[in-house]
């Protein structure tokens, strides 16, 4: 069945977030109740889907995303899955609509928690839907960011910012562990479809490998052991995010994920001895925390973890009775677990208590919410006649089945039975915590005062009240469970018999061992006070959370250490190092290379003026080296770059060339500004010994980069993909210069992400010189001291005049020649500027060489007026015209997406104009004036870094000197 309803859905909650702080501005926290309708229409959808799904039908959708790469948007809903989005959907709208109860309007983050949970919601939603694995682990990790964002609410909470991050660093380890394992898998299986897959499963060494690296991010995500204790600590956030993502929806994804692998790859090495054993160890040590537990919520965040370790065990054995008995327990476990949370919630607001010690009589006060809370609890223990009671029943047969010989899961006999026994003490501490929840939160305890409790609002008690209803109607409604998880089940091999849900199955040895968990759990909880002192003497002397935090430490000082070690404020070290691994690396494959013989192809020169050039290079090489003077080395540096431009222009590329001096060029005027700062002299120490060693770094590094460009260019085989650039850039991107179109067109992508790395290196170069914003650095005229004011107002005509900062300057700083020639040529170098923008698609020129001739306009009047010529020449922050390039440079990108094209497809219009004529217009255009833009901001960024804020700084020093200079007057 082909369709977008199922993106739909996901798009419709990611549209959600996006406009939930609007929404909460205007409605406040009645705003939960709008946002509720997003995940309800899911429900109403998914149960018209209910025929397809009972049929054993499936609904599938594909969308392209990167086409190159074959990763498509493919979604599906099978029986499984329409389970998953009843459950995530469904506890969605009642939790959403109990947050509306559960915050006042003055809540602090409310804007941000609600686009949080919408955004939750819809990635929940694309991981029980997602059928890529790609796709899956993407929304897999969103997931993940946007747990984080809801467990630290409140960020002013320690509490809640150390859960938060516990929660990501160890669900984020087990999402990547995940993500190499899902590559391999991919690329075992050719395909990185999970239906494909799980239809036609590999083998071998790699899949094993791939399946346990998936299944480590999986029991990661369920909070199974070692990875438990991460799960009790999350319980810092508000009562809502409890409920949805710790008992409803996140800690289920890497249950889904293990009911989906189980049918291919239950039968993989390890598999049940290691679930199994992990399951019951969590089920029995969540339940044994859960019983010495004060905080109610905190002893449901434990009995959760124990819950589930037993859905793990029920799901990993991989017969058709445990498949059928997993799922109903899955959609019993969201009821009656999210139902209890709620339960807590409204106790916490209504009384200002979560202690059971002080909590009494509360039940008398909120009987609504008692009976809630039991029913709840009864489906959580397994008692009759509630939803639970039917998968515990049907657990039990299939546990059972694993003790007879032949079994379909291949269990041996005896470790049958200990897993009997194991689930058995589970499920008996489970009643055990569960009557003391009750007792807890709604019993009125002897001694104790009853309780103060504010009023009750019905709505805040209509989610548990209707989730716990719901838990007892579909405890009649085996029957009709049984049809709709049947599809699922029907994936595995049949049994001894074939199994129900089903409230009565006769006087049989599953219904005595349920009888037999609740007479164990309410002994236990009679025991309860000796119990808890029990514990006490015999609690181990490190946890799952003292090991993490013990990890963690470790991990903080080996980083510390490392830094000190390796970050030694040097740049030569730096540098030294980075060179080291090129020649360890690509020096290595050269010399492997070379031994192997390689047909060298090396033309000495095309022209008698390549060697020309290239041995005034090599001169002014070698002279820069030796020169003891700054000034100079900078300057015969300059001269080797000036000289690769010319060897450009020689071998047939001006435009490269011209953007080589135009580098070049700005890059000598920084460093003369720069040199303002440093000695005129380098070092005249004698040599030391690592100075030799630098010299041979340096000589190892030419003969590395010399030889890769000779081997590389030799040991082509195939044609070059740039030989069909001339004609792809004049028939798709309607141009001729195929340097300008290949940037702006053919590789657009790898512009984009080089003008972010710009913005990026000049955010950086800002913020590492000076520790303040670039704002700081705009002065005009009007901003100057008043002496200085007062100087240019004496020193200038009354009327306003052009270039007016230079008479700020002191007479041996001014220059009228120069200021002549600015001028005479300012005004020229911005309009030729202009003309390389519009022309570059043609023509040498582009949006880069625009922009870098626009900023050498700038250095003139920079250079002839000072810093307050700067500003007085662009007045604008330097970041502001940065990221105007960025955003002109993205809108030019998506732009063709909103007339039915391609992210940066180029298109081109012809429009005839008044004395102009015909011009071709071309859309790539726009992209190069966001380049310009950038390219513009940068040069500005660096004049004001480097140049106006350093003339601050050496005026500054020069006043303190003369200030200090003075003689002291003396007092007569």
């Amino acid at each position: 069945m082909e369709g977008r309803s199922l993106l739909a859905l996901v798009v419709a909650h990611g549209l959600a977030a996006a406009v939930a702080p609007g929404l909460v501005r205007w409605l406040g926290r009645r705003a939960f109740l709008a946002l509720a309708l997003v995940p309800l229409a899911a429900v109403v959808w998914a149960l018209t889907q209910t025929g397809t799904v009972l049929d054993g039908g499936v609904v599938e959708e594909s969308s392209a995303w990167i086409p190159s790469l074959g990763f498509t948007l493919d979604l599906t809903l099978d029986s499984l899955r329409w389970l998953m989005v009843l459950i995530v959907a469904g506890v969605g709208v009642v939790v959403l609509a109990y947050c509306a109860w559960y915050f006042e309007d003055s809540s602090r983050g409310l804007v941000g928690f609600a686009s949080s949970f919408s955004a939750f919601v819809g990635a929940m939603l694309g991981l029980v839907l997602a059928d890529n694995l790609l796709l899956l682990f993407v929304f897999w990790e969103l997931t993940t960011i946007a747990s984080f964002l809801l467990i630290g609410f409140d960020p002013t909470n320690r509490a809640s910012r150390r859960a938060a991050i516990q929660a990501l660093l160890v669900t984020t380890l087990g999402g990547l562990a995940m993500l190499v394992g899902m590559l391999l898998l991919g690329q075992v299986a050719g395909t990185f479809s999970l239906a494909a897959i799980v239809a036609d499963p590999p083998s071998g060494a790699a899949t094993t490998v791939a399946v346990w690296l998936i299944l480590v991010g999986a029991l990661s995500k369920s909070a199974i052991v070692p990875f438990q204790f991460w799960l009790p600590g999350a319980m810092a956030a508000p009562t809502p995010v409890s409920a949805y993502l710790h008992a409803a929806s996140m800690v289920k994804a890497g249950l889904l994920l293990v009911a989906l692998l189980v049918p291919a790859f239950a039968d993989t090495p390890g598999w049940r001895p290691v679930l199994l054993t992990l399951g019951v160890a969590t089920m029995v040590s969540g339940g044994w925390r859960a019983l010495r537990q004060i905080d109610v919520k905190l002893l449901l965040a434990y009995g959760t973890v124990s819950q589930l370790g037993f859905l793990l065990v029920v799901l990993a054995v991989g017969s058709r009775t445990a498949a059928l008995a997993g799922t109903a327990l899955v959609l019993a476990h969201a009821l009656f677990k999210s139902t209890l949370f709620l339960v807590v919630g409204v106790v916490d607001r209504l009384t200002g208590t979560r202690d059971l010690h002080t909590l009494s009589g509360v039940g008398r006060r909120l009987p609504a919410l008692a009976v809630a809370a039991a029913l709840a609890g009864a489906s959580m223990a397994g008692l009759p006649p509630l939803v639970g009671f039917l998968g515990k029943e049907t657990m039990w047969t299939a546990l059972l089945e694993l003790t007879h010989d032949g079994n379909t899961a291949g269990v041996p006999v005896w470790a049958g039975w200990l897993l009997v026994a194991g689930v058995l003490l589970g499920s008996s501490l489970t009643a055990a915590y569960t009557v003391r929840f009750w007792w807890g939160a709604f019993a009125t305890k002897p001694g104790v005062a009853p309780t103060a409790v504010r009023p009750l609002a019905v709505p805040f008690a209509a989610g548990p009240v209707l989730l716990a209803a719901l838990g007892l109607v579909l405890g009649f409604l085996g029957a009709g469970l049984t049809d709709a998880l049947q599809p699922y089940a029907d994936r595995f091999e049949a049994g001894d018999h074939e199994e129900y849900l089903a409230l009565w199955h006769g006087l049989e040895l599953p219904l005595l061992l349920s009888a037999v968990t609740v007479v164990v759990g309410a002994a236990l909880f009679v025991v309860r006070d000796p119990l808890c002192a029990f514990q006490h003497r015999v609690e181990l002397p490190v946890s799952g959370g003292q090991v993490y935090r013990a990890t963690l430490r470790g991990v903080d000082r080996l980083a510390v250490e490392v830094t000190g070690t390796v970050q030694r404020g040097s740049a030569a070290s730096y540098l030294a190092i980075i060179l080291l691994v090129v020649a360890a690396g690509p020096g290595t494959a050269l010399v492997l290379a070379l031994v192997d013989g390689p047909d060298l192809k090396v033309f000495a020169w095309d022209s008698l003026g390549q060697p020309a050039v290239g041995l005034v290079m090599i001169a002014a090489a070698v002279m820069t080296v030796r020169s003891r003077r700054r000034l100079r080395a900078f300057i015969l540096a300059g001269v080797t770059g000036y000289g690769c431009a010319l060897l450009f222009v020689l071998h047939g590329a001006p435009d490269i060339a011209l953007t080589q001096i135009l580098v070049e060029t700005v890059a000598l005027v920084v460093i003369v500004l720069v040199l303002r700062r440093l000695p005129d002299y380098f070092s005249d120490k004698p040599l030391h010994p690592i100075r030799y060693a630098r010299m041979a770094l340096a000589a190892v590094i030419g003969a590395v980069v010399s030889g890769v460009l000779v081997v590389a260019g030799s040991s082509r085989t195939a044609e070059a993909v740039s030989t069909r650039f001339a004609k792809a850039a004049y028939e798709f991107g309607y141009g001729r210069n195929v340097v300008n179109v290949t940037l702006v067109d053919i590789r657009a992508w790898d512009t984009f992400g080089e003008i972010s790395v710009l913005v990026v290196a000049a955010t950086g170069v800002a913020s590492l010189v000076f520790l303040d914003t670039r704002s700081g650095g705009v002065r005009r005229l009007a901003d100057a001291d008043p002496a200085t004011q007062e100087a240019h107002a004496a020193s200038a005509p009354t009327a306003r005049t052009w270039l007016p900062a230079p008479g700020t300057l002191s007479p041996d700083r001014r220059s009228i020649v120069f200021e002549v020639v600015t001028r005479l040529i300012f005004h020229s170098i911005l309009v030729f500027s202009v003309y390389l923008l519009i022309a570059g698609h043609n023509l040498p020129g582009g949006g880069f060489a625009a922009g870098m001739v626009a900023g050498l306009a700038l250095m003139v009047r920079y250079l002839a007026g000072g810093r307050y010529e700067l500003a007085e020449a662009l007045p604008i922050d330097a970041g502001v015209i940065i990221g105007t390039g960025l955003f002109v440079a993205a809108v030019s990108g998506l732009g063709p997406v909103a007339f039915g094209g391609e992210v940066l497809q180029t298109a081109d219009v012809y429009v005839d104009l008044p004395l102009l004529g015909e011009l071709h217009l071309v859309s790539s255009v726009g992209f190069d004036i966001g380049v310009y833009l950038v390219v513009t901001g940068l040069v500005l960024d660096l004049l004001r870094t480097f140049g106006a804020r350093l003339d601050r700084q050496i005026l500054t020093a020069q006043r303190e000197a003369d200030r200090s200079q003075q003689p002291a007057e003396v007092s007569p």
